[in-house]
């Protein structure tokens, strides 16, 4: 007959996967009520009785379970998000990071801090880039860039630490805007800030002490590059006075995932191209966000009936584009190696 103290352990241990508790539940019960055995029969009828589990045994269980079903060693393939979501992960800390790039750039060329620089077409230069928030929005993006850096070097708490400093500033002036009607800075609006900057924060979990390394080298060559193939195009269109011929900012994250999907879908085809699973979920994950920021944004097109149907059709393309690389993101979750003990799980 099971004791009031293991029926409270085994709740919490519902935390895991089935899968693993399958394994080790029984295991981990046992030692969890041995450490509480005193060898007293009546102390330790009090025990079993009364005690429940520590604040201690409940976070470490938690902690294991944030593990288990984001990709931990030895975990089952269907349940190894983990891969994709750090790949998702740091794709989005890369967009912040070529924004925030492109961001100090115009700053630095609307104040003519470079003289070798180009005015903006139009733009009048200005003597000093005054006000407090003005300086804010420039260290937010300064984080920004050096919180994909660290994460792509490895150094995931001082990452973590930096993009949650990044997303502060926007938070508190849509809260400033919120309550008194001024926005006093150029963030994004909610529709931004929930999916874009919340979401990979909340998801920097994936990234732990027992997930596999990233190839720096990779990661921190996509910065430049990714700055020159996205930017390059849209300075020249500026240039040029072709404003007509840029997407706003949701809609450019749809054409590249867009393309991203396209460019991959053949690799996700191939039965000679094994591994591309974990990178099929990652676009699909990355396709999800930016269709909720989409369709979040749409809001503001709402008298403009052309702006309205060429976001709708970003929409449609990113969502087409997507389903190339779904299959392939299903199949990454069929192969199911066995679980291994919980230390190696911790360790």
């Amino acid at each position: 007959m099971s004791s009031d103290l293991e029926r409270r352990y085994r709740r919490v241990l519902r935390l895991l996967p089935g899968w693993y508790r399958q394994q080790w539940e029984e295991d981990m019960v046992g030692a969890f009520l041995d450490s509480w055995l005193t060898g007293d029969p009546q102390t330790d009828e009090s025990v079993m009785e009364f005690c429940r589990p520590t604040m201690g045994e409940v976070a470490s269980v938690l902690a294991l379970a944030v593990r288990l079903h984001l990709g931990g060693p030895g975990t089952p393939r269907r349940h190894a998000w983990g891969q994709a979501i750090r790949r998702a992960v740091l794709a989005m800390l890369l967009m912040h990071a070529v924004l925030a790039a492109d961001i100090l750039v115009s700053l630095v060329r609307s104040h003519s801090l470079v003289g070798w620089l180009p005015l903006p077409p139009g733009a009048e230069p200005t003597a000093s880039p005054g006000g407090a928030w003005t300086t804010v929005y420039c260290l937010a993006n300064v984080a920004w860039i050096v919180a994909f850096v660290t994460l792509a070097l490895g150094r995931y708490p001082v990452a973590r630490v930096l993009a949650a400093l990044a997303i502060v500033p926007g938070l508190v002036a849509l809260l400033q805007a919120q309550f008194t009607g001024f926005f006093p800075a150029p963030f994004g609006p909610w529709a931004f800030w929930v999916p874009l900057d919340l979401a990979p924060i909340l998801a920097m979990t994936a990234f732990h002490r027992g997930a596999p390394r990233v190839a720096p080298r990779r990661w921190l060559a996509a910065l430049p590059a990714g700055y020159l193939l996205v930017y390059g195009p849209v300075l020249a269109l500026q240039e040029t006075g072709n404003f007509a011929w840029l997407p706003d900012f949701s809609g450019l994250c749809c054409i590249l995932v867009s393309l991203a999907c396209m460019a991959h879908a053949p690799r996700a085809w191939s039965r000679r191209a094994p591994g591309t699973g974990p990178w099929s979920l990652a676009l699909v994950l990355l396709g999800a966000v930016f269709a909720v920021y989409r369709i979040a944004s749409l809001t503001s097109y709402g008298g403009d009936p052309h702006l309205m149907t060429v976001s709708l059709t970003e929409l449609l393309v990113l969502l087409a584009a997507v389903t190339l690389v779904a299959p392939d993101a299903a199949r990454a979750q069929a192969e199911a190696p066995g679980p291994r003990h919980p230390r190696a799980m911790t360790a």
